[in-house]
């Protein structure tokens, strides 16, 4: 079954979020870059996928008048096959990604980048139910801490445990970067 990785929302706009934390980004940019390096190594089609909205202003990150709706630094430079902006949490929503993916016969996604329990697990999920495979790399994700709405913290390895238990066998693969890899070009 021919395969593609989707990089989503790997860029610089959530380095100026006032949530967010170096504190994962060595492991997880170690994981990102491997799946990159691999899947590039194995002819395995690489997507970029970016994040806008508004306002547009310069001090709002996620507008391109801020400068940061860019690649993040350390992640490993890739040609991706095709490129895409969203304004939603699904990539396959206003993008023409699905077009893209339709035209080029991909029958399963290979979904990585930021955040794990947000555009992420909503584009996996928007992706099986549109009738394509996923194989969703939890390693090769990023997420942040967050605060419970009855004021508890939710720590973001519990975000990532959470999100592997109610994607895998109902909207995903879930697996890491070796076994991910070993099912495309292995």
């Amino acid at each position: 079954m021919k395969s593609c990785l989707i990089v989503i929302d790997v860029q610089e706009s959530f380095r100026h979020r006032p949530y967010s934390t170096e504190r994962d980004m060595p492991s997880y940019l170690a994981a990102q870059n491997a799946l990159i390096k691999g899947c590039a190594a194995g002819g395995v089609p690489i997507l970029r996928v970016l994040h806008t909205d508004g306002p547009e202003v310069a001090s709002n990150p996620f507008a391109t008048e801020s400068g940061h709706v860019r690649p993040l630094e350390g992640l490993a430079d890739f040609s991706p096959a095709a490129s895409f902006i969203k304004h939603r949490h699904s990539a396959l929503v206003g993008t023409g990604l699905d077009v893209w993916l339709t035209q080029n016969g991909i029958g399963r996604l290979i979904v990585s980048g930021i955040r794990t329990e947000q555009c992420c697990e909503t584009t996996t999920r928007h992706a099986w139910d549109s009738g394509w495979e996923v194989d969703y790399v939890l390693d090769a994700t990023l997420t942040f801490d967050m605060v419970q709405p009855d004021g508890r913290p939710l720590h973001a390895a519990d975000i990532k445990a959470r999100t592997a238990t109610v994607l895998e066998g109902r909207f995903a693969k879930v697996c890491t970067v070796e076994q991910a890899l070993a099912r495309v070009v292995g």
